[in-house]
């Protein structure tokens, strides 16, 4: 696993089967972000049996055959899609097209698991609920910078456990660095990647949603703009935006591609959960100058002050629980609207934020 390139970080954990070999098979479609190599982890971790892989870039499905063994290459999208013993399609094709395949799993009659974002268009949203409501099949969202973290997925314990009282506030900051010669052309172009709001503040609203308690949210100021990368005039390397949630708690996150090539991660993610009774400071990839291991999580309320170090100790439920969901039909890894409304908040954000950069003016 690569710490120093987020596009390519798949964390590994322990294995905690759900199912026995065989009985859930599960097939990708589009390797096109590296994160499909984490979520075929967590899913196959949890005792999905993965069979099938389709791009059309054979050397991408070379690699991914090499980190896989036992996975056979499909000639087409259809030779998985008309596969009968397969009940679920996994996906990290370009964000723009991740809706649309989404539709023709369902259509299928397969679950789908996607990379974020999920939709780079509020249309693409709409017409994933009115397909989940008329299937009644799954479309699972990779969210993995709390799915796949276990200082975050370890912060959301402690809040159900009323470690810190009722959360009123979070600020998350997703700091990524860049890598721009290693970035696919598409990257670069808001319309296909959904723009930074959209992409990487994804992550940032679906763990604001998670640890608020929250069922829907207002975006009341957002903004991106293109500080250093004026070679590419579309692209967006910071973003932030300030949202309340319908429980009152409020929001604020920043992200940006500002990662500095001295950091010994990929960026320095972390999130602060304000309660009524407390507050927890997750330092999810890296606790600077100090240690370099990641999932640290400081807590302090009533009790006093604590320091966790959590790798190996937490886990990653959300893929067992998701297999079981898709098998059983319930909704206890994630609820399905709670992973469309965190997609369709970021776009909205997106849509709405100013461009600090277009409006620079020379000062006189």
């Amino acid at each position: 696993m690569d710490k120093n390139d987020g596009m390519n970080y798949a964390p590994k954990g322990s294995f905690n089967r759900v199912v026995e070999d065989g009985v859930f098979q599960f097939a990708v479609i589009g390797l096109d972000h590296g994160h499909i190599y984490g979520m075929c982890n967590g899913l196959t971790e949890a005792g999905g049996t993965l069979v099938s892989v389709y791009d059309p870039d054979k050397q991408k499905v070379e690699a991914f055959c090499k980190s896989f063994p036992g996975v056979e290459p499909a000639h087409s999208e259809e030779e998985i899609l008309l596969n009968p013993q397969i009940q679920l399609v996994s996906s990290a094709c370009i964000p723009s097209d991740r809706g649309p395949l989404g539709l023709k799993v369902l259509d299928h009659g397969k679950h789908y698991f996607t990379d974020k974002p999920a939709f780079t268009q509020l249309e693409q949203v709409e017409q994933a609920r009115r397909k989940v409501e008329e299937t009644g099949l799954k479309w699972g969202i990779y969210y993995s910078e709390r799915l796949h973290v276990e200082s975050a997925m370890f912060a959301g314990q402690l809040i159900e456990q009323g470690a810190i009282g009722r959360v009123i506030q979070v600020i998350g900051t997703g700091p990524h660095r860049a890598n721009i010669e290693s970035r696919p052309e598409w990257f670069f172009d808001p319309e296909r990647y959904g723009g930074i709001l959209c992409d990487i503040g994804s992550h940032q609203i679906e763990q604001f949603l998670h640890y608020a308690g929250a069922k829907d949210a207002q975006v009341l100021h957002s903004k991106v703009g293109n500080y250093n990368h004026q070679e590419y005039p579309k692209f967006e390397d910071f973003g932030d935006a300030t949202l309340v949630a319908d429980n009152g708690a409020t929001f604020y996150f920043r992200v940006d591609w500002f990662t500095p090539d001295g950091l010994g991660t990929w960026g320095d993610g972390r999130v602060t959960i304000l309660g009524t009774e407390g507050y927890i400071e997750v330092r999810k990839y890296i606790d600077i100058a100090r240690d370099a291991s990641g999932n640290h999580l400081y807590l302090v309320n009533g009790e006093g002050e604590k320091h966790f170090e959590l790798s190996g100790k937490v886990g990653f439920p959300f893929f067992g629980a998701f297999i079981l969901d898709c098998i059983n039909g319930t909704e206890k890894a994630m609820t399905q609207e709670h992973a469309f409304k965190a997609a369709e908040l970021c776009i909205v954000a997106e849509q709405q934020a100013i461009n600090i950069t277009a409006m620079e003016r020379p000062l006189a």
